[in-house]
């Protein structure tokens, strides 16, 4: 009986001595290991055997990639301006040794070497620099703490600035600032569409006045042409009175007498300052001369038949 439990007494402490050998490395952790408090090896994710009591797990890391949230602080501009700004720091672990055993503390110093740089950064620069340029703040930062943090085996991929809080006298005079800004557009571009209105109004009228100089041209060289037929179609009329009167026709004179008679009665009737018109004006010497006329064109007439 005392042999067998000494065997399985021995069964159970080899068992228990092959656990404690065996290790589980979940997924995006590795863990370090130990000899005799000196570091030999990393294990990553999986199943692995390790010597018991002689090799020993020295730590635990986190291989994802992680956030560490960068606490508010006041930064004093290069004009003098105080500011409050946040941010945050995006950081992974590539070597799991270098991040345990070349730093102690890896998240705060990673979070006070990225405070300590926003303060260098930013103080270097004017208010409206701060303000306008956050992606190259941010471009800035992350050159100097990745190439900070390289010793340690550590990659930071990304550092945000959150938020630049300037102080409230400091925001009232830019709102201030603003308005007058936006006033000084909206009357530039009130201005604007005023002069423009203005030349399209004058290129309009002079347009106008370039058609009713060209219809008045247009008109009087209709009535210069209407006088000029209107003086041939006389000076015709003339020469055919005169050749009539020439060879003894009296009844071409009472014709060129009778129009021109005529041709007055109808002035003086048409004058605005004619009021009354006493009748008759001679009227059997017009009655004569229309007489004439008729004569003289049976007699035209009759010629040509």
């Amino acid at each position: 009986m005392g042999i067998d439990i000494f065997l399985i007494a021995l069964v159970l402490l080899v068992l228990a001595v092959i656990y404690s050998g065996v290790v589980i490395v979940p997924q995006g952790y590795n863990y370090t290991i130990e000899r005799f408090g000196r570091y030999t090896k990393s294990l990553n994710p999986g199943l692995s055997l390790i010597v018991p009591f002689v090799e020993q797990i020295g730590n635990k890391v986190n291989m994802m990639e992680r956030v560490l949230d960068v606490p508010s602080q006041e930064i004093i501009t290069k004009d003098n301006a105080m500011v409050r700004v946040d941010g945050v720091n995006f950081f992974q672990v590539l070597d799991a040794a270098r991040s345990t055993y070349q730093v102690n503390y890896l998240e705060n110093a990673i979070l006070n070497l990225t405070m300590t740089n926003i303060r260098t950064v930013m103080g270097s620069m004017d208010l409206d620099e701060l303000l306008s340029n956050r992606d190259d703040i941010n471009a800035r930062l992350l050159q100097i703490v990745d190439e900070a943090t390289n010793p340690w085996g550590v990659k930071v991929t990304r550092i945000e600035i959150k938020d630049i809080v300037p102080p409230r006298d400091l925001v009232d005079a830019m709102a201030r600032q603003m308005k007058a800004e936006r006033e000084k557009r909206a009357n530039i571009l009130e201005a604007e569409g005023h002069r423009q209105s203005e030349i399209l109004k004058a290129e309009g009228e002079k347009r106008a006045a370039v058609l009713e100089a060209e219809g008045r041209k247009e008109a009087a060289f209709r009535d210069a042409e209407a006088r000029e037929r209107a003086a041939e179609a006389e000076a015709k009329a003339t020469s055919m009175v005169s050749e009539a009167i020439a060879s003894g026709d009296i009844q071409a004179v009472n014709y060129f007498v009778a129009t021109k008679y005529v041709d007055a009665l109808k002035d003086i009737a048409a004058a605005p300052n004619q009021k009354l018109v006493m009748m008759p004006l001679e009227a059997s010497s017009v009655i004569g001369s229309i007489a004439g006329i008729a004569e003289l064109a049976k007699e035209t007439l009759g010629e040509k038949k």
